[in-house]
């Protein structure tokens, strides 16, 4: 499916505030929706995809996503059903002027939003109004509506080092009453959350319609070296008190099984983070790499020597 550019949709720009969007989109779906295009299976299409581009735009939190990791990014991140999660449809309308219940004064086209891919094919078997009891269907030339099946999704465990590099796992899942094994190529750079479409692959559709899509969403197990955050790693290195005083060079660890020597300079404090640049875990389908950060922990004794005690003292007498 092609990247969607939902700001170029709805005629805004990026830089588009919450009213300007909803304003743009109330002008879009005045024009396209149903009850006015009288079976115009072209603006059937339109409305559904400014209807798409609203779900998403005037969602903080999926804004953020779209805006974060462009059109193809998002694509891996959410399917159908989680960008039309919690977006009451009904309301959007009503909202708008128009009426989702059939009364006097509009014909009450039927909206059914379902879980299976398609937000025009229901949600969770939710049905707004009535009319002609097909929605995008029955009133609109006659033919009967085929919704996607629902979405499956399959967590995949993966190990730092097979999101640094990649790797090729096999899934098991069920599909259509039945095991089935595929193998699967992950990406360098599939971070905990991040998601591959594996097309027709779903539950089969109860009308008719194409199978829903099975979801690779990857979760990085934890290891017991470095420590993950987004794309950066971070690993702890342990120096003594007066190697903080006095500079020292301490061995990191690297995710390709090597070490990297860092020069830590004089009067380094404790918890300071020192950067190697482009270390960390790759971005997918890019060439963009994290960074990997050294955390340096001050050590400071417990416990002194009666000539550790001695020395410190004549430190302080000079004033360090």
């Amino acid at each position: 499916m092609a990247a969607k550019d939902y700001y170029k949709i709805l005629g805004v720009s990026k830089t588009a505030t919450e009213a300007e969007i909803k304003k743009a989109y109330r002008k879009l779906a005045m024009k396209y929706h149903p009850d006015k295009t009288k079976g115009d299976k072209a603006a059937e299409e339109k409305f559904k995809e400014v209807s798409e581009a609203y779900a998403v735009l005037s969602d903080k939190d999926k804004r953020q996503e779209f805006d974060t990791y462009g059109s193809e990014g998002f694509k891996q991140r959410f399917s159908q059903e989680d960008i039309f999660r919690d977006f009451n449809f009904e309301d959007v309308l009503k909202g708008f002027g128009f009426n989702m219940g059939g009364g006097p004064g509009g014909r009450g086209q039927k909206f059914s939003f379902r879980a299976g891919g398609d937000p025009f094919g229901g949600m969770g078997g939710q049905t707004f109004g009535g009319m002609g009891g097909q929605p995008f269907g029955g009133g609109m030339g006659g033919q009967p509506f085929q919704s996607k099946g629902a979405d499956l999704v399959y967590e995949m465990p993966l190990t730092l080092a097979e999101v640094a590099s990649g790797a090729q796992k096999t899934v098991s899942f069920s599909h259509k009453g039945r095991q089935e094994k595929i193998s699967v190529n992950i990406p360098p750079g599939m971070v905990s959350g991040k998601k591959l479409r594996l097309s027709g692959k779903g539950e089969p559709s109860t009308t008719g319609g194409p199978a829903g899509d099975l979801f690779i969403q990857s979760k990085v197990l934890a290891d017991p070296v470095f420590g993950v955050e987004n794309l950066d790693l971070v690993v702890n290195r342990q120096i003594k008190l007066s190697e903080a005083l006095l500079g020292t060079s301490v061995e990191v660890p690297t995710l390709d099984g090597k070490t990297q020597s860092l020069k830590v300079p004089p009067g380094t404090k404790h918890q300071t983070k020192m950067r190697l640049a482009g270390r960390g875990l790759p971005e997918m389908n890019s060439r963009k790499k994290g960074d990997l950060f050294v955390r340096i922990l001050v050590e400071t004794p417990k416990k002194l020597t009666e000539e550790q005690k001695r020395l410190i003292k004549q430190l302080a007498e000079l004033g360090i």
